[in-house]
């Protein structure tokens, strides 16, 4: 039998079970402290994979890459001196000889042993749960079986309705299955929200089109003669017709280990720790989901990581103890904010409620308090969780409230009243436990003073990412009570803020990015000011986006004209005004989707939705719509989107005002008006609201006697309730005032800043917007209308601009050198969503320098066929090369074509810039950026790309290029990799 560190001479081992969230981050605080130095640490997983993002596991469906998820690499763990073994499972633990076996046949002696072995799902005793088509829903192995067993059928349920449960079901809604929640208690997630909260989440799901059955069970599932899972029968004797069933019940802690080596467990399960994490044996210790302390299991990562920072500090010598963990968590399923804090269902005479809610916003708030209203006990909000840090605090600490608890719910509007400052103890990120006073004291010394910086001290920001927002407004207020400065520039090339660049354009008549640069700015521009610039442009002179000097400043969508989905496929999206379509249009729709296989959807705009375009198809597509009559619908820009309408008085019993008819003529009045953020609006024909108009970014509703305008409202990411802002309005009246609110917020809002959140930032919020565009206070009303009148008055259908333009037809290619389809693109099934097979698994090889072998010059283009400051894609047989030309600084770069993030094949489509004076390109699917010359990725991300040499010669373009067949394993995510490099 061979021991490994039995010598005296050796460090003592310490031994890590299980490679999970926790067992990782245990690790990095002992290399942090420097237990490393006392130890020699050996960590056993069980997968084979480095430890992942078990909280993001739904993202995998996404991409389809376990490494995206990745908390780590290897060389991680050799920078910490930690021995890590995956694919490797420890079998058994002999107490007395101190030595542990695993399931390679290995056995070590231990000085110490960590429990860090997780849960395991639970899996109801149903009759037929054994069947082919159930799965459960916790690990990476577990998504790729879905994923594959999905190709096939379309409709699934999953059982449980909590939070893992409805992530499931999220994610089965996006592999494009028809999707059912089933849960026993009466209400969803009913561990963390009230009957209150869980039927406003309902309505939310159910909206989204995830059917949900509460108060049931499955009795039974159903199978085929080949054991195949075929329907569920439910406990009330009905039968559910689907095709796979993902069980989501809960979870188990994973203690087998420790019952067969003698530990104690509770009663119902989890290895006992006292409040040092001890187990029974002083060397055998246990932190997250499988400890049981003080009775409790707690299934979340936050008290895990809290355990861990306790136990490795006591290794490190120091005198720790844990106390509990904190339930509080925060997160957003299905779009909506979630959130729970404290015990949100204390009960007791000296518990007292302060509720809110809003079910036409989606929005409640409920909040126990102590008799005195002085102590926060817990709460529960839905819809809007922006107070949840500091709701969080005050539970958690008990300290005495500053104000009363309506404070809390109701929070001041930014610009309408001074905040309280916080106190240095309260949590920021509760992923790491850090908070207000480590984010300062990261600061004092003056060196750090961006979020980057402030990640990288603390750590904060770097799970789950919900803390950011706040951490900002630490930092912020951090630098200008030090005397600092807050850069208000949009980046590095421009010193000055949107609204600041929008006057100089707008006064100075600056038409060309190259002259702002010149006379305001520096460097080249970049993925952030080129499409903010590009806005300004069409909202001050109106210019044909795709012009020369426009095209390579607009985001994918923009110069494309189409949003961009997954595998670099677009949408088109048809404008149909205020949702009036005659039968003979949605005919050529119809004909159209099938002529081109494309996946169709009514939006919740009143639209149609056809996906699945490659970016060659476009323009064939769009000239049969235009032919048609139909104009672009601006649904891939930020620009008016819809005018949503109810049937009103054409039609309703109840509707005052033709609802309809206004719609369309405010839709066709601003389409195309571009904008810092995305427009939406709705005409409802009387205060039944059946349009919704109150949670749109203007919205309009009938009276007897006009219209009542609302402004600012959104139902989207952060619901808010619109401002009435004029009632009784006539249609001239109404119009003017519409021209001047969205004009004044095009002048003044922060890029990608919605009218919701500019009205919150606006400094005398309501009642200044209102002196401002009805009582003309600053004078500006006049040339309000006047500019908006001159972009209706120059609007063209940049589609039909396209379709009849032969030279900008010409840009809608795939590859510059054929008129081929792109291979890796997956065809539309029969059910009508795309399922991408996934990619072959190949074994990890060490990175090694490509080595050009056989290479020889190839020509991709004529430099004149190269867009200004933009990229082309070069098929080189089953590889595709993007090809750049940097004409501002005259330079030409070559790479792969193809996402490392993703694997679609859309570099070339990126946004040219400089960071730093390092060329660089932005991916457009989610702005990784890639230094041109080297390849690296500049924002932090462990991918790169392959760069190849490129030269212009008289005029033409050409890529130094090894055969195709030594290039298709890291350029095309279909083949194995077979590229020729030095140690071959």
């Amino acid at each position: 039998m061979h021991l490994v560190g039995e010598s005296h001479s050796e460090l003592p081992v310490l031994v890590v079970v299980g490679n999970g969230m926790v067992g990782h981050h245990f690790c990095e605080k002992l290399a942090d402290l420097k237990v490393t130095e006392r130890f020699k640490v050996i960590v056993f997983g069980e997968e084979p994979r480095v430890a992942y993002d078990r909280v993001h596991l739904t993202e995998f469906f996404a991409t389809r890459q376990p490494e995206s998820l990745a908390l780590a690499g290897r060389e991680l763990y050799d920078q910490w001196g930690i021995e890590l073994c995956t694919g490797e499972r420890v079998d058994a633990i002999d107490r007395e000889q101190r030595v542990l076996t695993t399931s390679q046949g290995r056995t070590i002696a231990y000085h110490t042993v960590v429990l860090a072995t997780g849960s395991t799902p639970w899996v109801p005793a149903i009759p037929g749960v054994g069947s082919k088509g159930v799965f459960v829903y916790r690990t990476i192995e577990d998504l790729e079986a879905i994923t594959a067993y999905a190709a096939n059928i379309k409709r699934c349920a999953v059982l449980g309705g909590g939070l893992l449960g409805l992530e499931a079901a999220r994610a089965m809604k996006d592999l494009g299955l028809a999707s059912y929640v089933i849960e026993l208690a009466p209400r969803l997630m009913p561990n963390q929200l009230d009957a209150t909260a869980s039927k406003l989440l309902e309505r939310e799901v159910k909206s989204q089109g995830v059917e949900i059955i509460l108060g049931q069970s499955v009795r039974s599932v159903k199978t085929d003669d080949g054991g195949t899972l075929t329907s569920l029968e439910l406990s009330d004797g009905t039968d559910l017709d689907v095709q796979m069933l993902v069980v989501s019940a809960g979870i188990r802690p994973r203690d087998d280990l420790a019952k067969k080596s003698g530990i104690t467990l509770g009663a119902r399960g989890g290895v006992e720790v006292d409040d040092t994490l001890c187990t029974n044996d002083k060397n055998i210790f246990a932190i997250g989901e499988v400890a049981l302390h003080r009775g409790k299991i707690y299934g979340l990562v936050a008290p895990g990581y809290a355990m861990s920072d306790v136990l490795a500090r006591r290794l490190a010598g120091e005198e720790r103890t844990f106390e509990g963990g904190d339930l509080s968590t925060k997160l957003k399923l299905l779009g909506v904010e979630v959130a729970s804090f404290g015990d949100p269902f204390i009960e007791g005479a000296d518990i007292h409620t302060v509720a809110y809610q809003d079910f036409v916003t989606g929005v409640y708030k409920r909040l126990l308090v102590s008799s005195d209203g002085k102590r926060l006990h817990g709460g529960i909000l839905v819809g809007d969780a922006k107070s949840f840090t500091e709701l969080a605090y005050y539970a958690r600490e008990r300290t005495v409230l500053d104000g009363s608890p309506e404070d809390l719910v109701f929070t001041p509007k930014e610009g309408g009243g001074k905040k309280k400052a916080t106190p240095d103890a309260m949590q920021i990120c509760s992923c790491h436990n850090v908070t207000k006073g480590d984010i300062r004291t990261s600061m004092a010394d003056g060196s750090v003073c961006t979020v980057d910086g402030v990640k990288k001290c603390t750590k904060a920001g770097t799970g789950c990412g919900g803390c950011v927002p706040a951490m900002t407004d630490i930092i912020n207020a951090e630098l200008l009570a030090r005397g600092g400065v807050v850069k208000k520039g949009i980046c590095e090339h421009f010193e000055y803020s949107r609204q600041e660049l929008f006057q100089i354009v707008s006064v100075q008549g600056v038409r060309t990015l190259d002259e702002l640069l010149g006379r305001y700015g520096k460097g080249y521009g970049c993925e952030i000011c080129k499409p903010a610039v590009a806005a300004i442009f069409a909202s001050t002179h109106n210019e044909m986006v795709l012009s020369k000097k426009h095209a390579t400043l607009q985001d994918t969508n923009d110069r494309f004209l189409a949003n961009i989905q997954r595998q670099g496929l677009y949408s088109i999206v048809p404008r149909v005004p205020g949702g009036e379509i005659t039968p003979e249009k949605l005919i050529v729709l119809g004909q159209v989707a099938k002529k081109y296989n494309l996946y169709t959807k009514i939006t919740g705009g009143q639209r149609i939705d056809l996906f699945g375009a490659s970016v060659n198809q476009l323009p064939d597509i769009w000239e049969e719509l235009i032919a048609a009559g139909f104009e672009s619908g601006h649904a891939y820009g930020k620009a008016l989107r819809t005018v949503k309408s109810c049937v009103g008085s054409t039609w309703c019993r109840y509707g005052v005002q033709d609802s309809v008819g206004l719609a369309i003529r405010v839709e066709n009045r601003y389409k195309g008006l571009r904008s810092p953020h995305k427009l939406k609006s709705a005409v409802s024909g009387c205060t039944r609201e059946c349009a919704e108009a109150q949670s749109k970014d203007f919205g309009i509703i009938a009276t007897e006697h006009g219209y009542n305008l609302y402004v600012c409202g959104n139902g989207g990411q952060k619901p808010r309730h619109a401002d009435l802002i004029a009632t009784d309005l006539d249609e001239l009246a109404l119009i003017r005032l519409i021209d001047r609110f969205l004009m004044f917020y095009i002048r003044t809002a922060d890029r990608l800043t919605r009218t919701s959140v500019w009205l919150d930032k606006l400094e005398g919020g309501i009642d200044h917007l209102k002196a401002v565009i009805i009582d003309d206070k600053l004078g500006i009303c006049e040339e309000l209308e006047r500019q908006m009148q001159n972009l209706v008055d120059t609007y063209e259908c940049e589609w039909a601009a396209v379709v009849n333009d032969p030279i900008k037809r010409a840009q809608f290619k795939h590859f510059v050198n054929t008129n081929a389809e792109d291979p890796t693109l997956t065809l539309v099934s029969e059910r009508g969503m795309a399922h991408p097979a996934p990619w072959p698994k190949e074994p990890k090889k060490p990175k090694r320098k490509l080595e050009l072998v056989n290479t020889r010059w190839m020509k991709v283009a004529n430099l004149e066929e190269m867009p200004l400051d933009g990229g082309v894609n070069f098929k080189h047989g089953e590889a595709q090369i993007a090809v750049f030309r940097f004409s501002s600084r005259n330079e030409l770069y070559a790479t792969q074509n193809m996402c490392p993030h993703k694997q679609d094949m859309v570099l070339s489509r990126g946004i040219l810039g400089d960071q730093a004076g390092e060329p660089k390109v932005a991916c457009p699917l989610h702005k990784k950026t890639f230094a041109l010359k080297t390849g690296e990725c500049l924002t932090g991300d462990e991918l790169s790309i392959r760069t190849f040499p490129v030269k212009e010669v008289n005029g033409e373009v050409f890529v130094e290029l090894p055969p195709p067949q030594q290039l298709v394993g890291d350029l095309c995510p279909k083949h194995t990799s077979t590229y020729v490099d030095a140690a071959e």
